[in-house]
């Protein structure tokens, strides 16, 4: 009966938390068009949150383009497909590791800093200020970093598939020695925009959403202590790579499961 006491009680406090952040995503929701009023807020989030993302993503970018045509190039020769390597490099980008990849780096460096910087400014006594002086902190502090990550997140995955496929195209045609037009024509012919690019990009505006959304509920629901906010920013890396895992399964399978 004590077990049984116990799996309720656990699961009672896992329905709550969800409900709880399910409301404060609401409320998030309601503050973003009021926060466009000041929209130069939302520019210098963007240049904090994805101008200083830029180094990580693109070298991540490059070095997995490297990787991946060596590693396709070695898989295609065995049956004979050399030759569409530049394709099934594009595709993979576009649709999943672009995205992806993207997400889960943004999670490690974009989102621990919005938990740490909310989590610091509760602890600091700062969101109650906002309120006292009659400042809604959901819509001056919360809601332009939501923003700035939603917008972010698709351009930073944009950039992570292009260096990505230029690196490919780096390793195939300069150390493999693929014909360039072939790399680049098959790729035209075989890419579509709005299934393949136009998918891709709104799998990334997908996982900006649920990052940003679980950087800002940590940081602002965070115990207002050091360990609290320690927690917290650990809290958003793993809830939020776990979210983009399993949403990236659910968009693949409502997205590519059909036939051109």
């Amino acid at each position: 009966m004590d077990f049984l006491a116990f799996l309720g009680a656990r699961a009672l406090a896992v329905l709550r938390g969800w409900g709880h952040a399910a409301l404060f995503f609401v409320d998030l929701l309601g503050a973003l068009l009021p926060s466009l009023r000041r929209f130069g807020l939302v520019v210098a989030q963007i240049h904090a949150i994805g101008n200083r993302s830029l180094v990580i993503i693109l070298a991540s970018g490059m070095a997995v383009g490297f990787v991946l045509a060596l590693q396709l190039y070695n898989t295609l020769i065995t049956f004979g497909a050399a030759e569409s390597l530049g394709l099934v490099v594009n595709l993979s980008l576009v649709r999943e590791l672009g995205p992806v990849v993207t997400a889960l780096l943004f999670a490690g460096r974009a989102g621990t800093s919005l938990t740490a910087e909310i989590g610091l400014m509760k602890a600091g006594e700062q969101l109650s200020a906002l309120e006292l002086m009659a400042i809604e902190p959901r819509q001056r502090v919360l809601a332009p970093r939501f923003w700035a990550g939603v917008i972010s997140m698709p351009l930073l995955a944009i950039l992570f598939s292009a260096i990505g496929i230029l690196g490919a195209w780096v390793v195939a045609v300069g150390l493999i020695g693929i014909d360039a037009g072939n790399f680049w024509a098959i790729q035209q012919s075989g890419v579509d925009v709005w299934r393949d690019v136009g998918n891709g990009v709104v799998k990334s505006a997908v996982f900006g959403v649920i990052c940003t959304a679980v950087a800002l509920y940590q940081g602002y629901e965070t115990e207002a202590t050091p360990e609290g906010v320690a927690y917290a920013t650990t809290r958003t890396v793993v809830i939020s790579s776990l979210g983009v895992l399993a949403m990236d399964f659910i968009l693949t399978a409502l997205m590519f499961t059909t036939g051109r």
